[in-house]
C-alpha cells in the first residue's frame, strides 16, 4: 500500500514531467513576432504580418477562422477578436507569405503553434492578405516579449496602457494636459527616457488624450521632481512620425540598457504638455470672446450622439456636403478630428454609419499626410463622382477626460440606460445627489444628459418616475428651471434656476427621468419635391367642411359665405429618414387619434408646421399644424416596407423609408386667402416640438422664397436647414439654427 507522502511525491513527479514535455512541445514552434499593419480605420485592427526568420510577411486568409483571430489578439496583447476579413481589407502585404491553410483551436499561446502548411509554404497572392479587428481592452499585465525583432525598425510599440501622471500641483486640473508620461508594460507603470524623445512624439501622446496639439514646457520643476522621484524606465524609446492616431501605431526605437539609477544618466523622463481644443481650454474673459467674430469652419461633424463623433461634411462654394468613404481611412479622419480642436481619432466610420447626409458629395479618395491643418488640404479625386450618400463617411475623436460622467447619474431603471436623473447639486455648502425638477423637461434635456453620461441619444424624457426607485437620500430637488438648446455637454451648462430652486409640483414622483439609446432617426424633407409641386387652387367653401373641423383653414374661413371659395398654397411633403434607427411615435396605439376626413389614426397630433412668412420672418399666413399617420410611402431598393396606417396598423417611418403627404390631399396646404401681393419666405417644420428624438434638428426645417402677385406664386430657392454656409443667413433667417419659437 501506498503511502500518502510517497503519492504525492509519485503525483508531483507525473506533473513535473508533463509540464516539460508541454514546454518542450510549445518550445518547438518558432518563436515569433506579430504586428497589425495596412489601411486601418481603427488603431486595433489591420494586416495580420509576422515576423520570422529575419524578415516581415503576410498570412494567407485560406482556412483562417475567428479562432485564428484570438489567438493573433491575444498574442498583440488584446483580450479577445471582434472579427477577421479575407480578401487583403487593409490593403496587401509584401514580402513573403508566411502562413498558409491556419488551423487554430483559440487556445494557443502563438500563431505559430497552430496547424499550417508550415513556414513559408503557401500558394497565395497578397490579394489573399488576412486582417483581424481586435478588441480594444489590453489584457492586465500582459508581458510583450520583444527577443525576436528587438533589432528591427519595423518594429510598433506594444504595451498594455498609457498615461499622463500629473504632478501634485496639477493633479485638480480639468482637464490634465501637462505631466510625466508613463506605459505599463507587464503590470507596472514605467517611465521613458527622453534622451531619444521628439515633439513628434508628443503629439501623437496628446492626440491619445483628447487634444489637438502639443506646446513646449518648463522642465524646472519637472527636474526637481524627477530627481527625488525613485525611477522605473521602460526597456526601449520611441519613434513616432507624429501622423499616428495612436502610439501603438508608433515604430519602437533603440533598446534602453536598464543600469538601475544609472539608466538614462544624460536625460530624464519624459514629460508631455498638450494644448486643448476649444471647447474643453479653461473660459477666457467673456468680454474678449465677444469682440471677434469666430470665422466660419469649414468642415463640421453631424448626427454623432456624442461630442467628437460624426458625418464628416464639407462646406464648399457656400453649401455643405459630405465625403465619400473611399479609401476613407485613421489618418484622414484623424485630420479631421485635430481641426475641430478634438484629438487624434480612434475610428474612421464608412457606409454612412452615423447616418446619411443631404447635398452634393464634396469629396471621394481623399489622402492626407496627417499633417494638414484641414481636410480641405487633402489630396482627393475630383474626377471620381458618383459616390451616394450609403458611402458618407464620419469619425469618432478621442476627446479629453473632463468627468461630466461623474457629475449626473441615473437611478431606479430596468438596466443602465434609463432611471430617474440626479445631479451634484450644491445643498448648504457641500455638494449632495439631487433630482432635478420636471417642469419644461423634454428631448432636449434628455438628449443633454444622455451625452453626458456617454449613453448616446435620448429616446424619452419623462416628467414621472415613481415607478422608478431612486436613491431616497437624493429625493430632494437640487435643479430647477432647466432648457437646454441641445448643444450643451453638460446639464449644468443648460439654463437653469441656480441655487434658487422653484418647482411648485416638488420632485419624487414628479423627478426627471430619460431613457437613452445607441442610435436614433433623422427625418429630412425633400425639397426638391416642394418646389416641384407646389400650386394654388381656389377651392370652395361647402367641399371644405371637413378641413374646417381639423382646422386646416385660417380663422377668417369662420365666418366665410358656404358659396365663396378658399385659396389654398398646396404642395407634397415627402420625409426621408437618413438615420440609423426607425422614427417612431411617442404615443402608443390606445392614444391615437381617429380622423374622420383621412379615415385613418394620427399618431402625432403636431408633426408638422406650414407657415408663411414675410422676409423679416414675422408669419403672415396661418398654416397649418398638420397631424399625421405615419408610414412607409416608398423605400430605397432593397428595403422592405414596415407601417402601414390601413387597418390600424403599426405606425412610423423605416430607415431608408420616406412618407409622401401628396399635394392633393386634405390639409396638405396653407390658405393664403387674406394675403397680399408681394415677397415671402414659404417654411415647412417638421417634428416642430421636438417630440420624438432625433440625430440632428438643424435639417427638420426647410425654407422657400415665394412670390405672390394675386394670381400666380412663385416657390424657389427651396433650402433645409443647415445646408448653406453663414453669408447666406440673410436670405433664409434662422434657417441655419432652426431657431422657431415654439416653447
Amino acid at each position: 500500500m501506498l503511502r500518502p507522502v510517497a503519492v504525492q511525491c509519485l503525483v508531483s513527479t507525473l506533473l513535473s514531467i508533463w509540464a516539460l514535455s508541454n514546454a518542450q512541445s510549445d518550445s518547438n514552434a518558432p518563436v515569433i513576432q506579430l504586428r497589425l499593419a495596412g489601411e486601418k480605420r481603427k488603431h486595433y485592427e489591420g494586416r495580420v504580418e509576422v515576423f520570422y526568420n529575419g524578415e516581415w510577411g503576410t498570412v494567407c486568409d485560406d482556412d483562417f477562422s475567428i479562432y485564428a483571430a484570438q489567438v493573433v489578439c491575444r498574442e498583440l496583447g488584446f483580450m479577445d477578436a471582434e472579427s477577421w476579413s479575407p480578401s487583403a481589407k487593409y490593403g496587401k502585404g509584401e514580402g513573403r507569405i508566411w502562413l498558409d491553410n491556419l488551423h487554430c483551436t483559440g487556445g494557443e499561446k502563438s500563431l505559430a503553434q497552430c496547424e499550417s502548411n508550415g513556414f513559408g509554404v503557401s500558394d497565395c497572392k497578397h490579394s489573399e492578405d488576412v486582417g483581424v479587428a481586435c478588441t480594444q481592452k489590453r489584457i492586465p499585465g500582459f508581458q510583450f516579449i520583444r527577443n525576436q525583432a528587438n533589432n528591427d525598425e519595423s518594429l510598433t510599440v506594444q504595451v498594455e496602457d498609457v498615461r499622463i501622471r500629473a504632478t501634485y500641483s496639477h493633479r485638480r486640473r480639468i482637464p490634465i494636459t501637462d505631466g510625466f508620461l508613463e506605459v505599463k508594460d507587464g503590470g507596472k507603470w514605467r517611465q521613458i527616457c527622453n534622451e531619444d524623445w521628439t515633439e513628434k512624439n508628443s503629439r501623437v501622446i496628446c492626440g491619445m488624450y483628447g487634444f489637438p496639439g502639443e506646446k513646449r514646457v518648463n522642465m524646472r520643476p519637472y527636474k526637481l521632481l524627477a530627481k527625488r522621484r525613485k525611477k522605473n524606465y521602460w526597456g526601449f524609446s520611441v519613434n513616432c512620425t507624429g501622423n499616428e492616431a495612436d502610439l501603438s501605431d508608433c515604430k519602437l526605437g533603440r533598446e534602453i540598457e536598464l543600469k538601475g539609477n544609472h539608466t538614462c544618466e544624460k536625460g530624464m523622463p519624459v514629460v508631455v504638455s498638450c494644448v486643448p481644443g476649444r471647447a474643453f481650454a479653461p473660459s477666457v474673459s467673456a468680454g474678449f470672446s465677444k469682440a471677434y467674430r469666430v470665422e466660419q469652419p469649414l468642415v463640421r461633424l453631424r448626427g454623432g450622439a456624442m461630442i467628437g463623433e460624426g458625418r464628416v461634411e464639407v462646406l464648399k462654394n457656400g453649401e455643405w456636403g459630405t465625403v465619400c468613404d473611399d479609401n476613407w481611412d485613421i489618418r484622414a479622419a484623424t485630420v479631421v478630428c485635430r481641426e475641430l480642436g478634438f484629438g487624434s481619432a480612434k475610428e474612421a466610420l464608412t457606409g454612412a454609419r452615423l447616418g446619411q447626409g443631404i447635398g452634393p458629395v464634396h469629396m471621394n479618395e481623399v489622402q492626407c499626410s496627417g499633417f494638414e491643418k484641414s481636410l480641405t488640404e487633402c489630396y482627393f479625386n475630383r474626377e471620381a463622382l458618383g459616390c451616394s450618400h450609403e458611402e458618407d463617411a464620419a469619425v469618432r475623436c478621442h476627446v479629453p477626460a473632463m468627468g461630466f460622467n461623474k457629475r449626473v447619474r441615473l437611478s431606479g431603471g430596468r438596466n443602465p440606460y434609463e432611471g430617474r436623473v440626479e445631479v451634484l447639486g450644491e445643498r448648504n455648502g457641500s455638494l449632495v445627489w439631487g433630482t432635478v425638477c420636471s417642469d419644461s423637461w423634454g428631448t432636449m434635456e434628455a438628449m443633454v444628459v444622455c451625452r453626458q453620461l456617454g449613453l448616446g441619444f435620448a429616446s424619452h424624457a419623462f416628467q414621472e418616475t415613481y415607478y422608478w426607485q431612486g436613491d431616497a437620500s437624493a429625493d430632494a430637488i437640487v435643479m430647477s428651471g432647466v432648457r437646454c438648446s441641445g448643444t450643451e455637454l453638460t446639464l449644468d451648462q443648460c439654463l437653469h434656476h441656480g441655487r434658487h430652486v422653484d418647482c411648485p409640483k416638488g420632485g419624487g414622483r414628479f423627478a426627471a427621468g430619460v431613457s437613452c439609446t445607441q442610435a436614433a432617426p433623422d427625418l429630412v424633407l425633400d425639397a426638391q419635391v416642394v418646389e416641384q409641386t407646389t400650386y394654388l387652387e381656389d377651392r370652395p367653401m361647402y367641399i371644405l367642411k371637413c378641413a374646417q373641423e381639423e382646422h386646416c383653414l385660417s380663422s377668417s374661413a369662420d365666418n366665410a359665405d358656404p358659396s365663396s371659395y378658399r385659396r389654398l398654397l398646396r404642395f407634397s411633403s415627402q420625409i426621408h429618414n437618413n438615420g440609423q434607427t426607425d422614427f417612431r411615435p411617442r404615443a402608443a396605439h390606445h392614444s391615437w387619434i381617429w380622423h374622420e376626413c383621412h379615415r385613418h389614426y394620427h399618431s402625432m397630433e403636431v408633426f408638422t408646421h406650414y407657415d408663411l412668412l414675410s422676409l423679416n420672418g414675422t408669419k403672415v399666413a396661418e398654416g397649418h399644424k398638420a397631424s399625421f399617420c405615419l408610414e412607409d410611402t416608398h423605400c430605397n431598393e432593397g428595403i422592405q416596407k414596415k407601417y402601414e396606417c390601413a387597418n390600424f396598423g403599426a405606425q412610423g417611418i423605416s430607415v431608408g423609408c420616406s412618407d409622401t403627404y401628396r399635394h392633393d390631399i386634405d390639409c396638405q396646404w396653407i390658405d393664403i386667402t387674406d394675403l397680399k401681393p408681394g415677397d415671402y419666405l414659404f417654411q415647412v417644420v417638421i417634428n416642430p416640438n421636438f417630440e420624438v428624438a432625433e440625430s440632428d434638428y438643424t435639417n427638420n426645417i426647410m425654407k422657400c422664397r415665394s412670390r405672390y402677385d394675386g394670381h400666380r406664386m412663385w416657390t424657389y430657392n427651396c433650402r433645409i436647414g443647415g445646408s448653406l454656409g453663414s453669408e447666406t443667413e440673410e436670405t433664409f433667417p434662422g434657417l441655419l439654427t432652426n431657431q422657431i419659437s415654439h416653447r
